[in-house]
């Protein structure tokens, strides 16, 4: 198959991930709608208002970033995106105190991970996985897509608790929901400063991280996202009624979606190609859990 081919046939797929995505989004919408308050300014389920704005946000973003070339901005977006949901479909439905606790927690998540990812990508000049995208106008506009169901799905529990029309205090499960929260953003962001750190050192040994909390997982950042939105899926659930029930995919999608598709399987074989064939990352991945922390094993 010439390079010609090949093009045509990614471009098909990327229109029909597009299709699929907007397929799945309206599917979870549907379900997160049923008991949501009505947005009677559109005449709309305040939970069907977020989800168009999360993909309309992406949508607009687009048309610059495609006509420029440019990703720098796609994971700002993402974070820009959550934060502006969670405060939009707190202020449309009235939220009450649960509603503005998931609303400000997602907010403080959104913001210190979109920053991170913002100054990153601009200190690096560059995200590799776009390289070929952003070139293409349907496989660029894929991934912005997927990007609004990522949002979606990863805080429909949330954006359900946040516009449900039936309102009940925080019992156990939302405080144990909190305090999940809070670990797995502590855990997070330890994770992130410890190999921005490693990656500023000029005397580093070698180029992947074995120290901190990466000592005790390969992944520990991942394993703190999927904690902290188990942490957000339990505010919710307390308030969730009839279809709403099916918006608790959101820490399902967050684990498969990041030790499956676009997580821990990409590093991994990121990992393999680059250090393959050295001793010392052997050893590391034999030593130290893929995911699941544990502390190191003695020498």
């Amino acid at each position: 198959m010439n390079d010609a081919a090949k093009n045509a046939k990614a471009e098909r797929q990327a229109w029909i991930s597009i299709a699929a995505a907007i397929v799945v989004g309206s599917a979870i919408t549907a379900a997160g709608s049923q008991g949501s308050i009505e947005v009677a300014a559109f005449g709309l389920p305040a939970f069907m208002v977020a989800a168009l704005i999360a993909f309309g946000i992406q949508w607009i973003v687009f048309v610059p970033s495609f006509l420029a070339r440019t990703e720098h901005y796609f994971d700002l977006t993402g974070s820009l995106t959550y934060a502006s949901v969670a405060v939009g479909a707190a202020i449309v439905a009235g939220a009450d105190m649960r509603g503005w606790l998931i609303a400000g927690l997602v907010v403080i998540w959104a913001t210190r991970l979109g920053s991170f990812l913002f100054i990153r990508v601009k200190q690096d000049g560059r995200d590799g996985r776009f390289d070929e995208l952003k070139i293409s106008f349907p496989r660029f506009l894929m991934v912005w897509t997927l990007q609004g169901l990522w949002v979606t799905l990863t805080f429909a529990a949330g954006i359900a608790a946040i516009t449900s029309a039936a309102r009940a205090p925080l019992g156990a499960l939302a405080w144990t929901g909190v305090a999940l929260w809070t670990f797995g953003f502590v855990v997070e962001s330890i994770a992130d400063a410890q190999k921005r750190a490693h990656r500023k050192r000029d005397d580093k040994a070698s180029d992947f991280i074995t120290e901190g909390l990466w000592a005790w997982s390969r992944h520990p950042n991942y394993f703190g996202e999927i904690v902290l939105w188990l942490g957000i899926a339990l505010i919710a659930a307390e308030v969730l009624v009839g279809w709403q029930w099916a918006t608790m995919i959101s820490p399902v999608f967050v684990y498969v979606l990041l030790t499956r598709i676009s997580g821990v399987p990409m590093l991994e074989a990121g990992g393999k190609k680059r250090w393959g064939e050295d001793p010392a990352y052997q050893a590391y991945r034999q030593s130290v859990p893929v995911l699941w922390p544990r502390p190191p094993k003695a020498a």
